[in-house]
């Protein structure tokens, strides 16, 4: 665990979060500040800083991230009407807490045409 790290924080219960859900190697919850109707985080336990911090170990970690988010989302009710998968990676690329996390975004309503 990161000392200064808000992830690891919440993955090991010293900030209390909501969990939807939790496994041996992820957490899941609500974003708090969202950019969607549906804004929930899928957080790695295994404290990783960045996509560009990933080794060859940690394969089988994103696969387990992609795997729960595409749950979660058919739980939340948004497979069938489409979501979006965001890494940000380092701040160039949004990322502002640096441990590894997935955005899992939809919710959002079918323009009728």
């Amino acid at each position: 665990m990161e000392t200064d790290c808000l992830f690891c924080k919440i993955v090991n219960k010293d900030i209390e979060s909501d969990f939807l859900y939790e496994d041996d190697t992820v957490v899941v919850f609500r974003d708090i500040n969202p950019h969607a109707p549906i804004h929930i985080l899928i957080v790695p336990k295994k404290h990783i800083r960045s996509i560009n911090d990933l080794t060859d170990h940690d394969g089988e970690i994103v696969a387990r991230m992609i795997a729960v988010a595409k749950k979660i989302a058919k739980k939340e009710s948004i497979n069938e009407s489409g979501y979006k998968l965001l890494f940000n990676v380092e701040k160039g690329g949004g990322q502002v807490i640096f441990h590894l996390h997935l955005h899992l975004l939809g919710g959002w309503k079918k323009n009728k045409s």
